[in-house]
């Protein structure tokens, strides 16, 4: 009845609307898109017949929002799931995929007499030709990686068969004794933070007087489909810290992880922490969880059916390839990522404008079968790192173990670590917590360079042993401060570093951490 009552309201409206614009009236719209929604933006919209198209849309996604709406005694998961499934349905009727119903597109078409279509045609032949092929990567022109992008100079200095350790040529003629690694996700190409020039997070680190080193992961393959999620740790991180330390001298670190990278990170600095050792100076998370109870619409594709089907395919293959990792994050963001995209390559005949970051999620990885089996179930349907029954070696580990400061940054469009899940490091670290919550999405919101316009973040600062406070409410209190967040990560460690000094060698000339090849080395070129 109430759904009933809620149609008729909105029929009531929509023709009350109708009939303004009948007489030659411009009655305000009874309907607004979400925020961040773009597909109404064209002025077209405004004007008979497409904004009753667009109306008339709107209301069905408002109807169908309350008709997906939780019901007591229904489980979350079944809840989240439905109302997934009908926004892929509704997305993918928008009249703003239908070309004679998109204002936008007619006008195009009529005024390019049709030419428009004629180039969407050979983009779309391009594309399945492409696919045919096995090339499904159309991978932009003109960002050749150690080129490019990844061209920060540096060296390979240490290399096993899971990472190449790369080190940064200074940029200045003291550093800080304490050097910074970064710690990528292997679910992405290192190259994230190196990107062009004058938006990579490496050269800026640099540039502000800190020794940089970055772990490149090798892209496995089948062979490689027994590599376990702590091999990650034992064979990855903890022989780059290992390396640098060598290289670098006995300062602690100051580790930064990305994404699943940063998961790790809180899993190899919380066992440390409990046997005693202080390997890291501080710890610096980006978009990365440690608890995955409200991680997202990735949540909807894990259960137990879902993974066992994950894990028989992954055993026949040996890994989770490219085509399953892009679809799956694809579909999060189906109005962006699919439909709009293919209205604009396909109908109105524009490629997508060339950058480095479409390069860069061009450029994609493999998961191994045994570690992503572990992460997903262990972390993603088990939650088990939160929940107290994480072990690393036979013992469990404790968050709240780590004691090195915590700089936590977050952003608030992500579909990957939804910002309120990565909050929830206040919850399960006792120890100084810096969180920074800025704007943009998984990979935007990090590449954030200073002087980007529209850039903003908010920024508080926990005290160890500081009464907690809810997401909503601190997101309420805290103000947003226009302009990019790198600075004042810089500034933080900066206040959490000794004083200058000069810069160590590159590598250890004469011992196993000697140069091997110039940065980017050869793992990031694996396809």
């Amino acid at each position: 009845m109430e759904l009933a009552l809620q149609a008729g309201r909105s029929a009531a409206r929509l023709m009350k609307y109708a009939a303004g614009l009948a007489v030659g009236q411009q009655p305000p719209k009874p309907f607004a898109p979400d925020p961040g929604d773009h597909r109404f933006s064209d002025e077209g919209w405004s004007n008979p017949p497409y904004a009753l198209l667009e109306q008339g849309f709107l209301a069905q996604e408002k109807w169908w929002g309350a008709a997906t709406a939780e019901v007591r005694g229904m489980k979350a998961k079944n809840v989240a799931r439905v109302g997934f499934l009908a926004r892929q349905a509704l997305d993918a009727y928008s009249p703003s995929n239908v070309p004679m119903c998109n204002p936008a597109v007619v006008r195009r078409t009529v005024a390019e007499g049709g030419l428009n279509l004629v180039r969407g045609a050979r983009n779309l032949i391009e594309d399945l030709l492409g696919q045919a092929a096995g090339d499904e990567r159309r991978r932009p022109s003109g960002f050749e990686v150690g080129r490019d992008v990844a061209s920060t100079e540096g060296a390979i200095v240490f290399q096993n068969e899971l990472i190449e350790l790369i080190q940064y040529t200074p940029r200045t003629a003291q550093v800080r004794p304490e050097p910074v690694l970064f710690v990528p996700a292997w679910i992405m190409k290192y190259y994230i933070l190196d990107l062009s020039p004058h938006n990579s997070l490496v050269r800026y680190m640099l540039d502000q007087g800190f020794t940089v080193f970055a772990i490149s992961w090798r892209n496995p393959g089948p062979q490689d489909r027994d590599i376990s999620f702590d091999d990650y740790r034992t064979r990855g991180l903890l022989p780059a810290v290992a390396a640098i330390n060598a290289i670098a001298g006995p300062s602690p670190i100051h580790a930064c992880g990305y994404c699943l990278g940063g998961t790790l990170l809180a899993i190899a600095a919380a066992k440390e922490s409990g046997d005693g050792a202080a390997p890291f100076a501080s710890l610096t998370f980006l978009a990365a969880q440690v608890d995955f109870s409200q991680a997202g619409d990735l949540m909807l594709f894990v259960d137990e059916s879902q993974i066992a089907w994950l894990e028989d395919m992954m055993w026949d293959r040996g890994v989770l390839d490219t085509r399953s990792m892009k679809g799956a994050f694809q579909i999060l963001r189906a109005n962006d990522l699919i439909w709009s995209r293919r209205m604009r390559e396909y109908v109105l005949g524009e490629r997508e404008e060339a950058n480095d970051l479409a390069a860069w999620n061009a450029d994609p990885t493999r998961m191994p079968y045994r570690m992503h089996a572990q992460y997903l179930r262990g972390l993603f349907l088990e939650n088990r790192l939160t929940a107290g029954r994480y072990a690393v070696e036979g013992r469990v580990v404790a968050l709240k173990d780590i004691s090195a400061p915590v700089f936590a940054v977050a952003t608030e469009s992500d579909h990957i670590a939804p910002w309120r899940s990565v909050y929830k490091f206040h919850l399960f670290t006792d120890t100084e917590l810096t969180f920074v919550l800025t704007n943009g999405g998984h990979n935007a919101g990090i590449v954030s360079e200073p002087g980007h316009a529209g850039r903003r973040y908010r920024l508080s600062a926990r005290a160890p042993g500081a009464g907690y406070v809810d997401p909503d409410t601190w997101n309420a209190r805290t103000k947003p401060v226009e302009g990019s967040w790198w600075p004042v990560w810089s500034a933080w460690l900066e206040g959490r570093s000794g004083a200058m000094a000069a810069p160590p060698s590159l590598g250890s000339p004469g011992t196993r951490f000697a140069q091997i090849r110039p940065a980017p080395g050869a793992y990031v070129l694996q396809t």
